[in-house]
């Protein structure tokens, strides 16, 4: 996949791992040769997931049952990892969601909180869980967040997610600026249209519904965004990409979609 490989036998963290992009990023990094803590709301799919990277790739792999909206819980756990796992080289904020298309005065309060919650506050939870250490380590290390074309400009019915993803693209700048005198880089990673179960999520199980987001058009595949955090991932130390767009074929931004 690379001429060199510069992170195997390192270790990784991904949030929200247990299907979609996370899914997919966990087995591009295992590809490498690299080590993961992969963490999610569903255990059941994490010891999955575990058991398939370990028998494929021969890596080591230690899944974390987290909820990141939950403070306490994030610090506890990641602040309790032992010394095989605590010298995370890579971290994928990964973890997030959208719920309904609803105007933003028709949004409920649930909705509301669950977006900003997990999108926003989750993603801070884990960076400043993590981050610490890497600065005490004082090696190179990336951190990718991944954030949307949705942050770029809102959307008919998209303003409280849209928002949240504005939220990452800034968070990841002034992260960047606050880590500019060390070696640890940060990406903001922000797909257009991927076909995984977002839409699912955002109408809340209708099938019918969520499909015909994809219609007439090729979307992305989580697998295609994975490629790009793998590359990242793997850049050489000098290399810094601050932010990155990727776009299906007939995607233009994030409200604009030719769809046969």
């Amino acid at each position: 996949m690379f001429s060199t490989n510069r992170v195997k036998g390192k270790i990784a963290l991904i949030t929200g791992a247990t299907s979609g992009i996370g899914k997919s990023c966990a087995i591009a990094l295992a590809k490498l040769g690299m080590n993961l803590i992969i963490t999610g709301r569903r255990e059941n799919l994490l010891i999955e997931l575990k058991k398939e990277l370990e028998e494929k790739f021969s890596v080591q792999v230690l899944a974390i049952q987290l909820d990141v909206k939950n403070a306490d819980e994030v610090k506890d756990k990641l602040s309790s990892l032992s010394n095989e796992w605590k010298n995370i080289d890579i971290l994928i904020n990964n973890a997030g969601l959208a719920a309904g298309l609803d105007k933003l005065y028709h949004n409920s309060t649930e909705d509301i909180s669950n977006v900003i919650d997990t999108n926003i506050k989750g993603l801070l939870y884990v960076t400043n869980a993590i981050v610490p250490h890497m600065i005490e380590r004082d090696v190179p290390a990336t951190i990718i967040n991944i954030g949307s074309v949705a942050g770029d400009a809102a959307y008919a019915g998209g303003a409280v997610y849209c928002a949240s993803k504005a939220a990452v693209k800034i968070l990841s700048d002034g992260l960047r600026i606050d880590l500019v005198d060390t070696k640890i880089k940060v990406t903001d990673v922000k797909p257009g249209l991927v076909e995984t179960n977002f839409s699912l999520v955002r109408f809340k199980g209708d099938e019918e519904r969520a499909k015909k987001v994809y219609q007439g058009v090729e979307p992305l595949t989580p697998d295609d965004v994975a490629e790009t955090v793998a590359y990242i991932a793997n850049l050489p130390d000098n290399v810094h990409i601050a932010e990155i767009t990727l776009l299906c074929n007939n995607q233009a931004d994030g409200r604009t979609i030719y769809k046969k």
